[in-house]
């Protein structure tokens, strides 16, 4: 089998934002988190929950490209009960990020001024009340000093730095557990809770990082490369979850 291209790495770097989860129900923005997801579902996390998108929770939820399946419907969960999972922290989405700063605030909202914006993005979304609710990781396809940001514009998504000021009961859930892009993967594993070069790809340099990063990270002196997906995580990929290849047209593998 060919080796791995740079979406496929990210992909599994997604699965393994996963690991340990159990019975939580996986949410996900993007192709390598909805890849991701499912890799880790049949694989190593086979309780997480997903639905088909509409109403259920299936066993085998359907590729992100290629054929569909017959799915596997587990149980019945309506949209207004999709709350009751947020609210008592039993979710872990993986979420897009315009920008993002070292304490994990989150904007994808809109660039610039919020009253009068250079470019209209998604709005606040779900984001404040997802990063307060349970747990919450970002995903960026074209990390640059333009997303990693020293400050972001407007925060979307709450930051460690600013739930710390909030009343600790509201957000005894708040947990940014990983940030993964086409570069690396960080988490905010350092006393302040900034964020912490966890690992580079295969084929990444600590310089690249830097230079595609608006603020200071921490960086331990070792830093270990992300894991590469193994043969059968890659034939999953290849074969059944993404077989028309979406992945390649959000991550592009270096020349």
């Amino acid at each position: 089998m060919s080796e791995a291209t740079r979406g496929e790495i990210c992909a599994v770097a997604c699965a393994d934002a996963f690991r340990g989860n159990g019975e939580i129900l996986a949410s996900c923005f993007g192709t390598a988190p909805a890849i991701g997801a499912r890799l880790a579902k049949a694989t190593f996390e086979p309780d997480l929950l997903m639905t088909d998108g509409v109403c259920t929770v299936v066993d085998n939820p359907s590729p992100v490209s290629g054929p569909g399946n017959d799915l596997v419907v587990e149980a019945w969960l309506p949209f207004r009960a999709i709350f009751d999972h947020l609210w008592n922290g039993n979710r872990h989405v993986i979420m897009a990020a315009s920008q993002i700063d070292q304490f994990g605030n989150q904007n994808f909202a809109c660039i610039g001024e919020h009253a009068k914006p250079k470019a209209q993005l998604l709005g606040m979304r779900g984001a404040p009340g997802n990063t307060i609710s349970h747990t919450t990781s970002y995903w960026v396809a074209n990390q640059t000093a333009k997303v990693f940001v020293p400050e972001v514009d407007i925060v979307s998504g709450v930051g460690n730095d600013r739930a710390a000021k909030l009343d600790p009961a509201s957000t005894k859930a708040h947990d940014i557990r990983l940030v993964i892009s086409n570069l690396a993967v960080y988490d905010f594993a350092t006393p302040e809770k900034r964020m912490r070069l966890k690992s580079v790809h295969p084929g990444v340099t600590v310089e690249q990082v830097v230079e595609n990063t608006g603020f200071e990270l921490v960086i331990d002196e070792v830093v270990p490369e992300t894991r590469m997906p193994t043969a059968d995580e890659l034939a999953l990929i290849r074969d059944t979850l993404d077989p028309k290849g979406f992945l390649g047209r959000e991550v592009r593998s270096p020349e």
